[in-house]
Parts: structure tokens; C-alpha cells; sequence
């Protein structure tokens, strides 16, 4: 297979995961050369949590993150871009030193030589992260960024879906109690649809992840993108 042939059935698994409710570390292993993934839920009101990870010492580099509440997957979903700590074991790092300190002391990181982290945002929502570690100092090369960094922008979506569905009975959807409830929403759904050039149905699930992530309802949230209190299109990547 070659490595357009690799990149594009990445795409297919991770795009499809929702529905097959199959594992999305997986196909990042297949397209970097890394040890272990790990992908993260970070904000709202899920909270901080691990949605999956590949082996124990990608599932241990997230508890650390979480605990110190600084690391590469906070920085990579503050600043919306990739974090590439390539001999993060060598390399002094001022953005995270509680956690750079803490990963070169802790014994069961003892292999972990190189750490990636990409930000897992949908419109203006920040969601999560994914972090690659690597048991060999290294670069990752332009291609290989921008790979992940696709395979991240289609992950991100996945975790949406699961994050509803998961919390299916704290998300208000259409708002029943009158056509003009039902109307707002309509119309924020198509003025999404055409802020981001997605189909009605990501539009929806774009203003329910919304609704979920801030307590408020979805006839609220629509109301707001009507009155163009809020916009999806100023902060989305990919």
C-alpha cells in the first residue's frame, strides 16, 4: 500500500469511527511514525478526559496533563496549532516546565523521547487534543504534520458526535414549544451551513456541541447565531 494509499484509508477509519464505533488512535499510528497515541477531551462539560489511547504510557502522558493542567496538549488547544517537542527529554520548554520536569523524573516515561501535540477544534468549539509520543528523538516531517493535522480536523468531529451522543439526555434539541422556536433554528442551522460550508446535518450537530458545551439550550445558541452574536467560521482550521 502506498503512502497516499495509507493516508486516505486513515481518513475513511476516522471518519467513519462514529458509526462503527471503532478506535480512533488506530489510524494516527498508521501515518506517523510514532510509539502511541492518545486523544483527548479537554473542555466543556465533559471535562477533562481520554477518549482513547494506544498503549499505558499514552494514557499515563494524559493523566499527567490533566493533574498538572499544563503540557503539550493544553498548549496545542490554547494556541489552535501543533506542538512539536521532537527531544522534549533534552530541550529546555518554558511554556510547560512543571510537566517537561515531571516527564524526565517519572520512570514509566523513562522511553518517551519526543512528544506531538494537535489541537482537536471544529468552528470556534475548542474540544480536545491528540497526542503522539515517540520513543526515538525526531522531527515529524511537513507531510507528516499536515497529515495529522487532517486527521485531527476529522476527529474532532467523531469526538463531537460521541461527546452528544454519550450525553444524549443533556442536550436540548429543537426547541418544541413553537414554530418560531423552530424557525430560529432553521435559520441559524442554514447560516451555520453556510459559514462553514458543511451539510445541515454538521451544522445541527455543530449547534447542539455548542448548546452541550456551554448548558444552554439549542433555541438559545440559534438565537445568538441569528443575531450574529456568534460566528463558527472566525476560528475554524482545516
Amino acid at each position: 500500500m502506498t503512502e497516499t494509499d495509507t493516508f486516505e484509508a486513515a481518513k475513511v477509519a476516522i471518519s467513519t469511527a462514529h458509526e462503527t464505533r471503532s478506535n480512533l488512535c488506530r489510524p494516527f499510528l498508521a501515518i506517523a511514525p510514532v510509539t502511541g497515541v492518545s486523544v483527548s477531551v479537554l473542555a466543556g462539560s465533559s471535562g477533562q478526559s481520554t477518549v482513547c489511547s494506544s498503549d499505558a504510557t499514552s494514557a499515563l502522558l494524559d493523566e499527567m496533563q490533566f493533574d498538572l493542567g499544563e503540557g503539550p496538549c493544553w498548549q496545542a488547544l490554547s494556541t489552535r496549532l501543533p506542538v512539536l517537542a521532537p527531544r522534549v527529554r533534552v530541550d529546555e520548554n518554558l511554556v510547560w516546565p512543571i510537566f517537561a520536569q515531571t516527564l524526565r523524573s517519572d520512570p514509566r516515561n523513562k522511553n518517551v523521547q519526543a512528544i506531538y501535540a494537535f489541537p482537536l477544534v471544529v468552528g470556534s468549539l475548542d474540544i480536545g487534543a491528540v497526542d503522539l509520543y515517540s520513543t526515538k528523538q525526531g522531527d515529524l516531517t511537513s507531510s507528516q504534520v499536515t497529515q495529522v493535522l487532517e486527521l485531527a480536523g476529522l476527529t474532532a468531529w467523531q469526538v463531537l458526535r460521541r461527546i452528544l451522543s454519550d450525553g444524549a439526555h443533556g442536550v436540548e434539541g429543537e426547541d418544541p414549544t413553537g414554530a418560531g422556536s423552530r424557525r430560529e433554528v432553521h435559520q441559524a442551522t442554514g447560516m451555520v451551513l453556510a459559514q462553514m460550508r458543511i451539510s445541515a446535518a454538521d451544522a445541527v450537530l455543530l449547534l447542539s456541541a455548542h448548546a452541550f458545551s456551554t448548558g444552554r439550550s439549542m433555541r438559545e445558541v440559534a438565537s445568538d447565531v441569528v443575531a450574529r452574536r456568534i460566528d463558527f467560521s472566525g476560528d475554524f482550521h482545516g
